[in-house]
């Protein structure tokens, strides 16, 4: 095998393996999970790791952040975005917007989907948000 043959399957192998293990946005595909995490960053640089329900509504993944979490993602100096850790994947700049225009319809499906949501419904839930992933992500 020529040198150059073996560098371009080299390289070829690599950009398959680096594509290969992009995680790719699939909310469809997680709908029966129960939580997934996001992580902000503050003004001092400190990370802070949130565990929420979330439920997938017309492709959409869904959150409703208590007063701590909805804090934390109001001061998060990356804002809009998020990193989501779900389904065992990691996906950096995911876009955290603030849809308390779906409350109602994400606190119907939190009812739905989660048992124990009668004890948490009607705490403070000053925030409802969507997340979606960037748009360079697939």
């Amino acid at each position: 095998m020529s040198r150059a043959a073996a560098i371009f399957l080299c390289l070829s192998l690599m950009a398959g393996s680096v594509h290969a293990e992009r995680p790719r946005w699939t909310p469809e595909e997680w709908e029966d999970g129960s939580t997934l995490q996001i992580q902000t960053i503050d003004d001092a640089q400190e990370e802070h790791w949130s565990t929420l329900w979330y439920v997938v509504y017309a492709g959409d993944v869904y959150v409703r952040l208590g007063t701590a979490a909805a804090e934390l993602v109001e001061q998060n100096i990356k804002s809009p975005y998020v990193k989501v850790r779900i389904a065992g994947q990691i996906f950096s700049d995911v876009r955290a917007d603030p849809a308390n225009d779906m409350t109602e319809t994400v606190n119907e499906e939190m009812s739905y989907k989660y048992p124990l949501d009668v004890l948490f419904r009607y705490m403070p839930h000053p925030l409802t948000v969507r997340l979606r992933a960037a748009s360079f992500q697939f």
